[in-house]
C-alpha cells in the first residue's frame, strides 16, 4: 500500500494511491496519518477494507506533502556506502555514524530547496528512508524489521562550508529549513521484497549524478534500526534515513555544488520519485 498526504502546508491530508496509481482523498476514512496517533496497523485495516474506486480522485498536479504527520527526530547514518566513503576519503565506519536532523528540516518530495543565507556549497544525497511504526527501544537484530511501518525516499540535503567548515558537529551544515524533502510514499513493508535490493538514481539538471543499490550499504536497514534503538528511542513515525551511494557533490573534482534554478530528481525503485527546484536565500 503506498499512503501519502496531498494538500497545502499545515493543511495536507490523508491520502492513497489505487491500483491505477491514482491519488484518492481518504480523509474521510482516517483524519491524518500520525503514528503517534494511529497505529499503522489500523491505518492499514482501514484502508484494506476500503472500496478505494469510491474513494474521491485528487488532481494529479496537486501538491504532495510529508508522507506521515507529526514526526519527531530524523535520525541519518552517514558514510554508509563503502564507495561514498572511498570518494569522500574517510574510512568505512566500524560502527554506524549517525546524526539527526530536526523536524523543521521537513519538505514535500516536491517542495523547493532554499539556499540558507551564507550558503555557497549545497550538496544533494539521495536515500532510503525507514519509517518507524512501533516504539522501539534496545531492540534485537531479529526484531527490527518489524518496527518499520514503511519505506520512502529522503533528500538529505547539505550544505557543505556550514557541516565541515565551521566547526563543531555535521548539523550545522544538515538542519536548515528545506533540507529533508521525504516522500512522495510511505510503501508499506509488503510491497518491498527486500530493502536492500533498491537502485537509488538522482539527476542534477537532467544528467545523472547518484547511481547505487542499497545492497552496497555498509549497515542494512535491520542493523541501523537495532543499532540505533541502543542509544535513544525509535518512536512512532519517526524517520531513519540510511546513508547515500556516491556521486555526491562534494565528491566531483572539481565539487559539483547546486545552485539556484537547478532541479534535482531522485528515484529509488518502488518508492516513487521527487523532484526539487533550488531557490535563492531567502533575506527577509
Amino acid at each position: 500500500m503506498k499512503l501519502l498526504r496531498f494538500g497545502p502546508i499545515g493543511r495536507e491530508r490523508a491520502g492513497v494511491l489505487d491500483a491505477a496509481g491514482r491519488i484518492r482523498d481518504a480523509s474521510a476514512l482516517l483524519p491524518d496519518y500520525d503514528l503517534a496517533v494511529t497505529p499503522i496497523a489500523d491505518i492499514v485495516g482501514t484502508l484494506a477494507r476500503a472500496d478505494l474506486s469510491l474513494l474521491p480522485l485528487v488532481p494529479p498536479d496537486v501538491r504532495i506533502g510529508v508522507p506521515v504527520a507529526g514526526i519527531r527526530k530524523i535520525v541519518c547514518a552517514g558514510m554508509n556506502y563503502a564507495d561514498h566513503c572511498a570518494e569522500a576519503g574517510v574510512p568505512i565506519p566500524s560502527e554506524p555514524a549517525i546524526f539527526m536532523k530536526p523536524s523543521s528540516a521537513l519538505a514535500g518530495p516536491n517542495d523547493a530547496i532554499r539556499c540558507p543565507p551564507g550558503g555557497e556549497k549545497l550538496d544533494w544525497e539521495a536515500e532510503l528512508a525507514v519509517v518507524i511504526g512501533h516504539a522501539a527501544r534496545n531492540l534485537r537484530l531479529d526484531d527490527a524489521p518489524g518496527c518499520i511501518a514503511g519505506y520512502t525516499i529522503l533528500n538529505d540535503v547539505s550544505e557543505r562550508a556550514f557541516q565541515l567548515e565551521r566547526g563543531g558537529q555535521w548539523v550545522k551544515g544538515k538542519a536548515c529549513d528545506t533540507f529533508a524533502p521525504l516522500g512522495p510514499w510511505l510503501v508499506t513493508p509488503d510491497e518491498i521484497a527486500d530493502p536492500q535490493a533498491l537502485d537509488i538514481e538522482l539527476d542534477v539538471n537532467g544528467q545523472r549524478a547518484q547511481r547505487g543499490n542499497t545492497a552496497a550499504m555498509v549497515f542494512g536497514v535491520s542493523h541501523l534500526i537495532h543499532y540505533i534503538s541502543r542509544f535513544m528511542t525509535l518512536e512512532p513515525g519517526d524517520v531513519v534515513s540510511t546513508g547515500t551511494p556516491p556521486g555526491v557533490g562534494m565528491g566531483h573534482k572539481p565539487p559539483k555544488w547546486l545552485k539556484p534554478g537547478d532541479t534535482v530528481d531522485i528515484r529509488i525503485t518502488g518508492l516513487g520519485q521527487q523532484r526539487q527546484t533550488v531557490l535563492a536565500p531567502d533575506l527577509q
